[in-house]
């Protein structure tokens, strides 16, 4: 089979506690995208989201790169990350600019964001994304299109990520040690609202939730636009290590057991279910209850959830998502049961949010796990990124669309 040509695809990398997933996108005659190629392999150089082991690292990458390439006929090049950690912090912020001519143009726009970006962050931080949550022009608020408006003090209010420079770094380094590009780095938890959040949810008030192996990465929409974003260092690997505890099964083992056997909501289970589980060495098999092994589950989701709950607390923004509900996506949102068990805890409709807008094998669309590189895909496409032109022209174009593109789906 002929290979593609590279300049017609678009890459996503997500590197993931438990895997690095690659997908390959090609947009369509008809403009919308489809993956034609995906790559995953086993990561054990990430740690709840950062990089704890280079090479561990630059090996997950490469043959999740190396899977890609086989199955889409495919040379890949270069990659538009997404990772995430304990590290990556939310902030709102707000910037004030005079506007000349009392007309307001792109040029006052991009100097009032400035203003909101001049805030005062630890000297090992950088800022990953500025987004636009609207404007004021003369008091008058909720404005997301400001050019063209007459005024005289123009405010910007914006959500800040940021992120610690020494873990970006590392990425960086995993992949250009790899042999690729790092296109663009994103925090995936923001992206993924693009692949699973429909516009009414973002527009009434929502929650996204990515549930993965180490992490939980939390982001809050309303009107249309980021208004809170916060990770929790806990994910499903915590499940794992229950289980191994519970049952004095080794990590493998009790993992295996939670895909095949888990669920959270210890209601859905029969008590007559029974599972097989390993012994540690050349430990006996045993007979459990999977009665027992669901309430262990529960015990460990209900902390995850109530910690979520906890910080739409502490940050205000429990009641925004009353109305569109919660949304969960990650690994750790495929657990059967976990819709059951949120919808008790946060008392909203809650649902698993699926990579839509976008075209695919259909297990590919039915995992959850798969959600932010489907949305790191999509958003690569939107602001046509490939990599930052080195004329100061298109540098200065390619930059504008990429805030075009937060400005309009944020």
């Amino acid at each position: 089979m002929a290979r593609r040509d590279e300049r017609d695809l678009w890459v996503a990398l997500d590197i993931g506690t438990s895997k690095c997933r690659v997908l390959v996108g090609q947009v369509m005659p008809e403009g919308h995208m489809e993956v034609i190629s995906e790559g995953v392999a086993e990561c054990r150089g990430v740690s709840r989201g950062d990089v704890v082991n280079i090479e561990a690292t630059i090996t997950a990458i490469r043959r999740a790169v190396e899977n890609a390439e086989q199955l889409g006929s495919c040379r890949i090049g270069s990659v538009n990350v997404g990772t995430s950690g304990p590290h990556i912090q939310g902030h709102n912020s707000t910037g004030v600019a005079p506007v000349r001519g009392r007309e307001v143009t792109q040029k006052d726009v991009e100097s009032v964001i400035d203003a909101a970006k001049a805030v005062l962050i630890p000297a090992d931080q950088r800022i990953f994304h500025v987004i636009p949550q609207e404007f004021m022009v003369d008091g008058r608020d909720g404005i997301h299109d400001a050019v063209g408006m007459h005024g005289v003090r123009l405010e910007a209010r914006v959500h800040l990520i940021t992120g610690s420079e020494g873990a970006q770094l590392n990425v960086r380094k995993c992949v250009e040690r790899s042999d690729l590009v790092l296109d663009n780095l994103f925090v995936p938890h923001i992206t993924a609202a693009e692949a699973v959040l429909l516009p009414e949810e973002r527009s009434l008030g929502v929650g996204l939730i990515d549930i993965g192996a180490g992490i939980s990465d939390i982001s809050v929409h309303r009107g249309g636009a980021i208004r809170h974003s916060a990770v929790l260092a806990m994910g499903g690997n915590l499940v794992t290590n229950d289980i191994s505890m519970a049952f004095r099964t080794p990590a493998p083992s009790a993992e295996l057991i939670k895909i095949e056997h888990g669920c959270a909501w210890p209601q859905m289970v029969t008590g007559n279910d029974v599972i097989e589980v390993r012994g540690v060495g050349d430990g006996p098999v045993r007979q459990l209850s999977r009665q027992t092994l669901s309430e262990v589950i529960w015990a460990r989701y209900d902390e995850i959830f109530r910690f979520i709950l906890r910080e739409l607390r502490r940050s205000e923004t429990e009641e925004m998502i009353k109305s569109g509900g919660l949304v969960l996506t990650g690994g750790a949102a495929a657990m059967p049961g976990v819709v059951e068990l949120a919808e008790q805890i946060f008392n909203i409709p809650v649902r698993i949010g699926l990579p839509h807008n976008i075209a695919g094998p259909e297990a590919l669309l039915r995992d959850p796990s798969a959600a932010a590189a489907a949305g790191l895909l999509l958003a690569a496409h939107r602001i046509g990124f490939q990599r930052p032109p080195e004329n100061a022209v298109n540098a200065a174009q390619w930059l504008k669309s990429v805030k075009e593109w937060f400005a309009k789906n944020f």
